[in-house]
């Protein structure tokens, strides 16, 4: 018997979610506060629900693909939310980056409601969503995994199972976005220094992403810079969040994070400028005197 799933949350990583899970067979549920795109979603052939609760009561794996804590709290427990709604012995799979303490609470409140629950948040960016090939770091009950492990490999091209409850797949994660956060940072310092020396951007990029110095968040966010163009894919404000998760976690245990407390800095005074919904590469705005290019000027 197929599951059925349901998706909430369709942005740069739910929607190529549900669309992935659809592409596999799968009968897929959605629901987003934006009602136009689970209708766009649905017009392909997936079922729009006007709530959570809608969503969650026809569902054996409810999947969770919303920005932080706050909003999974929404998800779940807001006016109609899903956890009033699920079937007992459904799961909802978790993909937020979050604190894994709130993460392991979380556990308990779905047990005691009869419900399974998978620490699941995921890496890899929009595209690999949609291609089924992202980076799921989980951590549940064996329970949870014989039930939902189907769903999670059509997601997802590497599903790591670090754990047989709620944490460990946040705490992975979170040192994932120290690294994340870091390199951009240092990206942008590299970039911007090269700017203000006057060597030619283009040029720059194209000897970094071939050298020892090269990393995958210089090669993937330097091409915005060099693009002038900051859409979001990852805002500036995501990094807020994800690098004070990351000292708040190291905070509990007296554990020094200098690079991470400085990359923290630079997103938070980016944000402050008014960058915080800007791509996370317009880090590189925080330097003073710096002549980005202009559109156009690079392939």
């Amino acid at each position: 018997m197929t599951l059925v799933t349901g998706v909430i949350g369709l942005g740069a990583m739910g929607g190529g979610i549900a669309q992935t899970l659809r592409r596999a067979g799968y009968t897929v549920r959605v629901f987003d506060v934006r009602p136009e795109a689970a209708q766009a979603f649905a017009r392909d052939g997936g079922v729009a629900c006007a709530s959570p609760a809608e969503l969650a009561q026809d569902c054996d794996v409810v999947v969770s693909v919303v920005v932080n804590a706050q909003q999974t709290e929404q998800v779940l427990y807001g006016t109609d939310g899903c956890a009033a709604a699920m079937r007992p012995g459904s799961v909802f799979v978790m993909c937020s980056t979050v604190d894994p303490n709130w993460s392991i609470a979380l556990e308990k409140r779905l047990t005691d409601q009869g419900l399974l629950y998978i620490d699941a948040p995921i890496s890899g960016g929009a595209a690999k969503a949609a291609s089924g090939e992202m980076t799921m770091m989980t951590a549940g009950t064996p329970a949870a995994y014989a039930k939902a492990e189907p769903v999670l490999q059509a997601m997802a091209g590497k599903v790591y199972q670090l754990g047989d409850s709620a944490g460990a797949g946040s705490k992975v994660k979170i040192i994932n976005q120290l690294l994340a956060g870091v390199h951009i940072a240092a990206a942008a310092e590299a970039m911007a220094l090269g700017l203000r020396e006057g060597v030619d951007p283009a040029a720059l990029y194209e000897v970094i992403t071939h050298s020892a110095g090269n990393s995958w968040m210089f090669e993937n966010r330097m091409a915005h810079v060099l693009a002038a163009d900051y859409t979001p894919l990852s805002a500036v404000d995501i990094f807020v969040k994800d690098l004070g998760l990351v000292l708040d976690m190291a905070r509990a245990s007296k554990f020094p994070l200098p690079l991470s407390s400085t990359a923290h800095q630079m997103f938070m005074q980016a944000s402050t400028a008014g960058h915080g919904r800007e791509d996370d590469s317009a880090v590189i705005k925080i330097f003073p005197g710096i002549d980005l290019p202009q559109p156009g000027s690079a392939d």
